[in-house]
């Protein structure tokens, strides 16, 4: 028999006895291999591999380097991540080194998924979990990119996403997958840098060092709008806000808010 599987039509084997196909895509192997084959091939095609030193620093680099943003950002963060009180699954995009998780991990019914293309981030990102008093059974760290979530489809209370949508290779690809697991009244949360208004100063420095930007911090663009991509995604309700940090230079702009499924 043929089951149609989001991309795929499997043919399944069947022994002895009918069962339901819900009961089949729940106990059939052959279906989550072929679908973690799509993952590890969107993570190999949308993030290349890079040499393991270059992994390794950009991943200390993150935990050593963004301390002083961490302060400046830290009373958005604060109110943006109460929302998240009472919620049990949460997704986390571009998880890094887990800066996040001081704010809402210590709630003791949360569980954690989070994803990052770079698994040099995943002992700091579980060093954090440790220190924010999430226990290891209810924080998982995957590879995998935002462009295609290894998670079922209304899965997650919430998604979380700072500093990420600058470094993806697809925005829109990735806020479908936002919303794609995201249970019905589900939410987004984000906080990202821009570019900076069209003619200014800062805008001109942007551009200028955009392609060295991108190279040193893995794919990381100065350009982007990423407000217009949120806006446009097709969310139910979307509350976005601005912000100019003072001790964030090129990346001083940014957006904020919550965007319900």
């Amino acid at each position: 028999m043929w089951l149609e599987t989001g991309k795929y039509w499997v043919y399944v084997i069947k022994e002895n006895a009918f069962l339901k196909c819900s009961q089949m895509l729940a106990k059939c192997d052959l279906i989550y291999s072929m679908k973690q084959l799509n993952f590890q091939d969107m993570l190999n095609r949308i993030h290349p591999p890079k040499p393991d030193w270059y992994e390794e620093f950009f991943a200390l680099a993150m935990e050593k380097s963004m301390k002083s943003y961490e302060a400046e950002i830290a009373g958005y963060k604060a109110k943006l991540f109460t929302k998240l009180r009472g919620k049990s699954k949460v997704l986390e995009l571009g998880i890094g080194t887990g800066p996040n998780l001081s704010y809402y991990a210590g709630d003791g019914g949360v569980s954690v998924f989070g994803i990052d293309p770079n698994k040099r981030m995943e002992k700091y990102a579980r060093a954090a979990a440790t220190s924010a008093g999430l226990s290891s059974s209810k924080f998982i760290f995957t590879q995998a990119v935002a462009e295609a979530l290894p998670v079922n489809d209304a899965s997650m209370d919430a998604v979380i996403g700072t500093l990420v949508l600058c470094s993806v290779k697809d925005v829109q690809l990735a806020l479908q997958e936002v919303k794609r697991v995201l249970k019905p009244g589900g939410f987004y949360i984000f906080i990202e840098h821009v570019a900076a208004k069209d003619g200014t100063t800062l805008r001109f420095m942007q551009k200028v060092l955009d392609p060295l930007q991108q190279l040193v911090s893995d794919g990381c663009h100065l350009t982007r709008e990423t407000g217009k991509y949120i806006s446009q995604a097709g969310f139910s309700d979307i509350n976005t806000n601005m912000a100019y940090l003072s001790n964030a230079s090129l990346i001083s702009p940014h957006v904020y808010g919550i965007a319900s499924k």
